[in-house]
């Protein structure tokens, strides 16, 4: 295989994956890891990918912000693994917030009956499964609502954040990294999330292990400010290692 031909089957799996590993790259072409770390930089250069630790993404993916649809269906028995690993954070008879996203939406999902909860978020689809549960307390902030995602974000949102103190946040993010922190394409999306983990004595993370070594444009929180990284045990060693190294607990699920 030439290495244009290596280079535009390594651009499709990426496009259909949302992320290439280098390793699974060499053995599905056939080639030495080095190989394709030269191709991954070539297609950085034209501006076709960008190299993240271990591989690269697309960078539609960068561009255009997944609606919350497309959230739910990618990846979906691994977040409700996350979902479930995050209900041992959960105090019972405590305080939560609970972030919009699709992971967070699993929590929801997942919350038992019989625990007593107050619940404090700002997504619509979290409200609506939550109504339904009797042993929570539920708080809906209001705001503009974010038809991409569901989140309800600007000063009606952020104002009750600033007045009350929860026991746990549980938040999702687009990308995380050491050097960037937690990172979110939107604005108003990042100073809600921002306002969440201020207003909380224990910040809980839940991220799918192909955020990690993202950066979005909007930084809500470093690392240093999490307590606990719940992901999968697809995370590379390496990763999870600097993360812990910055502070907080990682538990793959």
């Amino acid at each position: 295989m030439y290495a244009a031909e290596r280079q535009q089957r390594i651009i499709a799996l990426a496009r259909q994956d949302g992320r290439v590993e280098v390793t699974a790259l060499a053995d599905d072409l056939g080639v030495a890891a080095e190989t394709v770390r030269r191709d991954l930089t070539a297609l950085e250069r034209r501006g076709s990918l960008r190299r993240v630790h271990g591989g690269a993404i697309p960078v539609e993916r960068l561009e255009v912000e997944p609606t919350l649809a497309t959230r739910f269906s990618r990846l979906a028995d691994v977040k409700r693994r996350i979902a479930a690993r995050a209900l041992d954070e959960l105090p019972a008879g405590g305080s939560v917030i609970l972030d919009a996203g699709s992971t967070t939406q699993a929590v929801a999902e997942l919350l038992p009956t019989d625990l007593q909860l107050t619940v404090i978020t700002n997504s619509l689809s979290a409200a609506a499964t939550l109504s339904a549960n009797p042993g929570v307390t539920l708080y809906l902030l209001g705001g503009r609502l974010r038809g991409t995602t569901g989140a309800a974000v600007g000063d009606w949102a952020l104002s009750p954040l600033a007045d009350v103190v929860v026991d746990v946040a549980v938040v999702g993010t687009n990308g995380i990294s050491v050097a960037r922190g937690l990172t979110t394409p939107d604005q108003s999306e990042a100073l809600v999330k921002k306002a969440m983990v201020a207003a909380a004595r224990k910040c809980v993370v839940l991220t799918d292990s192909s955020k990690t070594g993202d950066d979005h444009l909007h930084r809500f929180a470093q690392v240093a400010d999490v307590d606990v990284v719940i992901t999968d045990a697809d995370i590379d060693d390496d990763v999870a290692a600097e993360l812990r190294a910055a502070g907080p607990e990682v538990v793959t699920a």
